[in-house]
């Protein structure tokens, strides 16, 4: 049934660090964001998530390796307007040639196939899709697997039934079981953990053509750039449907690998996010660690 195999009965210890160090980081970000006119200090920074500034800039380093001064720019609307620029030419040789660009990240090798129409009309019925939940860099992540790739990939918000949920509205007449013991070898190399060499994926997904389309010019967004809804829907071909791609977007069920957070505003917003602006600055500046 798995796209790949790999040998790994448990996670790392490194990685369960990650994930719950990732609640205190979520709390900074919103504390900078409600306090960036004042540039607040590290020292103040530090205490409003309960840790001194030493044990602070600690976090920072084990989490993702970049100090707190270089995360407070990187989430600036200053640097998201340069990453935009910056990563115009990138993209238009990695859309040229067909490759998902430079960093670590991208030696993952990612495979999509489509549910046909007989698929999305029986609703999942007759398919098995076997979950996991799994600590995470960026929170506790719900990962589902059907036997042709992963189907699903989220972030758990409020409680588990609810992420459960959500996966269960793509295939409703599927039958879910839970079984960890499948989904756990995906889940370090999927946030590239265990310093291996990356293994191909595939992933199974439920959606229209327009939004395969969409999903599969994300893919081609290099870990440390960022595009814009109007730049994908012209690189598709669709150059008036940017709240359309931004539509796609927003039903992408399969977070962090189909990189709908490498998607901002043409202005340097940051824009939205299913699972919380906090998590999506997160995870562009942990990728900016891993790439630099």
């Amino acid at each position: 049934m798995a796209a790949f195999e790999v040998n790994m009965q448990t996670l790392p210890v490194q990685f369960i660090e990650t994930s719950h160090d990732y609640a205190l980081i979520e709390r900074a970000i919103g504390y900078i964001e409600a306090n960036a006119s004042r540039q607040p200090e590290l020292d103040e920074i530090a205490a409003a998530v309960g840790l001194s500034a030493y044990h602070f800039q600690r976090l920072f380093t084990r989490w993702v390796g970049i100090s707190p001064k270089r995360f407070l720019q990187y989430i600036s609307k200053e640097n998201a307007r340069q990453m935009l620029k910056n990563s115009g030419d990138i993209l238009d040789v990695s859309l040229a040639t067909g490759l998902s660009g430079p960093g670590r990240l991208h030696d993952l090798l990612v495979h999509t196939e489509a549910a046909t129409p007989g698929d999305l009309k029986r609703r999942g019925e007759g398919l098995v899709i076997r979950y996991g939940f799994h600590p995470s860099p960026f929170g506790e992540c719900l990962l589902a697997l059907t036997p042709r790739g992963i189907c699903y990939l989220g972030f758990v918000q409020t409680d588990r039934s609810a992420a459960l949920e959500i996966l269960r509205s793509d295939w409703p007449r599927a039958i879910l079981e839970e079984s960890s013991d499948q989904t756990t070898p995906y889940i370090a190399p999927l946030f590239n953990l265990a310093g291996e060499p990356q293994k191909p994926l595939a992933l199974h997904l439920a959606g229209t053509n327009f939004q395969i389309k969409v999903w599969e010019a994300l893919l081609k967004i290099a870990p440390g750039q960022v595009s814009t809804y109007q730049r994908i829907a012209a690189d598709i071909g669709y150059p008036q449907s940017a709240r359309a791609v931004g539509n796609a977007i927003a039903h992408n069920k399969v977070a962090w690998l189909i990189p709908c957070h490498r998607v901002i505003r043409k202005e340097g917003e940051f824009g939205n996010y299913r699972y919380g602006l906090p998590r999506k600055k997160a995870m562009l500046v942990w990728e900016s660690g891993l790439v630099e």
